[in-house]
């Protein structure tokens, strides 16, 4: 029987023949392709000639092709479109796959090549971006152990093989906690509150596991529509408590033990390598550069906006006292009043924008606006391959209507499928001696589906949610450089979240809104009042979203900022850092730490700060747009030249020369309205 991944793919573009893909094929095709890529290592290491920068830097960077196709194809379908056999696989080729990247990175001949290069780089005459790939080289070895003796080097390999499982346990478990879970109505009057699709979607939810009545599950397009409408409040509490408590039982998913591990193997790696904390290995690569950078600015913004939190939640008490007599306000019942007092301050309510963001108007609508700024065209292709039927595909045209990539789209949730949305790749771009391989995007989200009688219609949040994945993937669709190592999305982490919050500015602008927000019934564009609303709504809890946010970022911050970690209670250690944040009661049996899948499993340890810190960079070049227009043409180059470079450029060089100055808060402090004027 023939493996897909070990003959030509002979599709369009080279893309990946989802159909012909089984199972049992991944586990073969990895150990063929580690095979590969271990074979190509030895040719680097036995070339007889001079190391120079193409024998070995771009050798090394070009290696592993194969290794990297069954990879993406194997780890986003993982997230995507999982199943029991599918996680049998990932815990017997994670581990293999360290302990390829560690032979790798501390293979002494390898390095000593890669060194060689690194100490007589004036002599190879090289352009910007390879010398910045040969830096990037060459830190990869020295700050994985390269320069470590060798007993130091089998205790790093073994660290990195224990942290791979416990992220791949960690990331199980809270899927499984989540899918695991199900609230089954069979009494109608408990319904109450909840919009018609939420219902709709809830029976058709019971009818798919063979049950009567309605089910709520832990996935977002039922949670959250859950808490914001349900009248019962003892239901939203239950719902509420069972989120909180994923991977925080008394059972084998449990994740307390997990996280502990986790946090302790990561300082154990950075000091054996030299650094006082993980967070001090890490940000030597971010912008922000050090653990104190990262601390001062959390903690000046909470300091700007603990106070306007606060605020928020205070009136919010006051409204449900007002309401319905309510004197203990709780956690479960804040998006339930929050979205009742919006309607009464804004006098509109989420549910009266729906019916003007329906799926596929709204995915119009940011092609448009991609066509717009850079001159993008987005063709759907049927004959590609796909990996389940809802997924969609297109074929992205440059300006000049040339192939500039492949997009997937995988928009609605399902058994086996990750909670939330992100952005990631099946292929990325390169361009090593002309040879061009135009990115393959993909898009991942959990929208409502379409109903019977109605189109999958978006709340105003997933709109913006919408635009925010996009704006990753314009980084990579965009990506022009050399070497896939420093293409699209291959930046910084704390610079890698401004193209997609950049991207949610543009969905509060009439003339991006009259592209696409039209009533799925009547055409109508949404009304210019409502626009208004929507806008002056654009604040509304922000204060207490600003905290909320913060807090994260300071639990990471603990987890991985300090030198000694002498953790006995998860649950202990965790509240005292939200001591300082929190805006309600702390709830027994609720944890964030165990479920945390961002800082445990999802690689931003040390890097939630970034999701604040690239909201300063994108207010900031947002305000620039505005100024110019949003859809001026020589400030659209201007930014589309800094999505085009990746990381081929330092990003405060490439911010710099877009803005023609360094970053400053002061737009976002006005956007947030924690300033006057």
């Amino acid at each position: 029987m023939t493996n897909p991944f070990l003959e030509k793919f002979n599709t369009p573009f080279d893309s990946i023949p989802f159909s012909k893909i089984k199972d049992e094929d991944y586990e073969p095709a990895f150990h063929a392709a580690l095979d590969e890529a271990r074979k190509e290592i030895d040719e680097i290491c036995n070339n007889p000639n001079e190391p120079d920068f193409k024998n070995t830097v771009e050798a090394l960077e070009t290696s592993g092709e194969k290794l990297n196709i069954v990879s993406a194809a194997f780890f986003n379908l993982l997230h995507a479109e999982t199943n029991d056999n599918m996680q049998r696989t990932a815990q017997t080729v994670s581990p293999l796959l360290s302990e390829f990247s560690n032979d790798v990175r501390l293979n002494p001949v390898l390095f000593q090549r890669v060194k060689s290069v690194y100490e007589n780089k004036e002599k190879f005459d090289l352009n910007p971006e390879q010398l910045r790939l040969l830096e990037k080289s060459y830190r990869n070895f020295s700050r994985n152990g390269a320069n470590l003796p060798d007993d130091k080097k089998e205790k790093l390999r073994e660290i990195d093989k224990q942290l791979s499982k416990l992220s791949l346990d960690f990331s199980q478990n809270v899927l499984t906690e989540t899918n695991d879970f199900e609230l089954h109505l069979t009494d109608e009057n408990d319904l109450a509150g909840l919009p018609d699709f939420v219902i709709e979607q809830a029976a058709h939810e019971a009818e798919s596991r063979e049950k009567t009545g309605w089910i709520f599950t832990l996935q977002a397009p039922s949670y959250i529509p859950f808490m914001t409408y349900a009248d019962n409040r003892e239901l939203r509490k239950t719902l509420s408590l069972a989120y909180g408590k994923r991977a925080f039982q008394d059972n084998e998913h449990n994740n307390e033990e997990i996280v502990k591990s986790i946090s302790k193997l990561r300082l154990e790696r950075a000091q054996l390598l030299g650094y006082k904390t993980h967070a001090d290995f890490v940000l030597e690569e971010r912008m922000a550069k050090s653990p104190k950078t990262v601390k001062d600015f959390l903690n000046d913004l909470l300091s700007k906006s603990k106070h306007f939190g606060e605020r928020d939640v205070t009136e919010l008490k006051e409204f449900a006292k007002n309401a319905d007599c309510l004197d203990d306000l709780q956690k479960w019942d804040h998006a339930y009043y929050a979205e009742k007092l919006k309607k009464q301050k804004f006098n509109f309510s989420e549910e009266e924008l729906k019916p003007y963001f329906s799926l596929e108007k709204v995915i119009d609508g940011i092609f448009m606006t991609a066509q717009k700024l850079y001159g993008l065209k987005f063709k759907e292709r049927n004959d590609i391959d796909k990996y389940h039927e809802d997924v969609k595909v297109y074929e992205i045209l440059n300006r000049d209507g040339r192939h500039q990539g492949l997009f997937y789209a995988d928009f609605f949730p399902r058994k086996g499928k990750k909670a939330g949305a992100w952005m990631t790749e099946f292929r990325g771009q390169s361009n090593v001696d002309g040879n061009m391989k135009r990115p393959h995007i993909s898009i991942v989200c959990n929208f409502t589906k379409p109903g019977k009688d109605k189109p999958s219609l978006l709340t105003f949040n997933e709109v913006t949610t919408l635009f925010h994945e996009f704006g990753h993937s314009l980084h990579g669709m965009l990506a022009d450089t050399e070497y896939e190592n420093l293409s699209g999305t291959n930046v910084y982490y704390d610079f890698v979240e401004l193209p997609s919050q950049f991207m949610e500015n543009f969905c509060y602008e009439r003339e991006v809104l009259e592209l696409f927000a039209h009533h799925y019934q009547t055409g109508e564009i949404i009304p210019q009042q409502l626009i208004e609303k929507v806008r002056k709504a654009a604040n509304y809890m922000e204060g207490y979203q600003t905290v909320r946010q913060l807090s994260f970022g300071l639990l990471d911050m603990a987890w991985h900022g300090e030198e000694k970690l002498a953790v006995n209670s998860v649950s202990e250690y965790e509240q005292k850092v939200f001591d300082r944040t929190d805006l309600y009661p702390s709830v027994a049996g609720n944890n964030m730490s165990v479920s945390f899948s961002h800082i445990f499993s999802g690689g931003y340890s040390s890097g939630y700060y970034s999701y604040k810190w690239s909201e300063v960079l994108d207010a900031d070049a947002f305000a620039y747009f505005k100024e110019a227009g949003i859809f001026n043409p020589e400030v659209s180059d201007k930014f589309r030249h800094l999505l085009e470079s990746g990381g081929s450029v330092d990003p405060m060089e490439l911010y710099e020369k877009f803005r023609g100055r360094k970053p400053d808060n002061s737009a976002l402090l006005k956007r947030a309205g924690f300033v006057e004027g």
